[in-house]
């Protein structure tokens, strides 16, 4: 069975830092896309972050410059180094993994995998 797990999450202060992780299991993901994904109370799920397996990269705008995705594969594990942090961050972050891919999308429906989400609260 595949599973995506999140850890990493917690209660941080405006301007702190924090990397969530995202450990997949019950098959490999070298070759998949990677994603992190984040919804808001009363909110869609928003588009965050993605990698291929070639690492090319894509951010929201509203993420870039601050946060970084990256993965490492011996581990099949992806991280989201997460800097300068603000209020509008506090959101349940999810993984997401599309390994029939060769492309980033922001696209929630373009990845097959989900994790159960890590809640990020971010406290002014």
């Amino acid at each position: 069975q595949v599973q995506l797990v999140e850890s990493g999450g917690g209660l941080v202060q405006v301007g702190g830092s924090l990397r969530l992780s995202c450990a997949a299991s019950g098959r490999t993901f070298g070759s998949a896309v990677m994603g992190w994904f984040r919804q808001a109370p009363a909110e869609d799920r928003e588009f965050v972050a993605a990698m291929t397996a070639i690492t090319n990269t894509l951010y929201a705008d509203s993420v870039k410059g601050r946060f970084t995705i990256s993965r490492d594969y011996a581990k099949n594990t992806v991280y989201l180094q997460m800097n300068s942090l603000k209020a509008e961050d506090t959101a349940v972050y999810y993984c997401a993994a599309n390994p029939t891919t060769f492309s980033t999308s922001r696209y929630a429906t373009n990845y097959n995998y989900w994790g159960q989400g890590t809640q990020v609260t971010v406290s002014s």
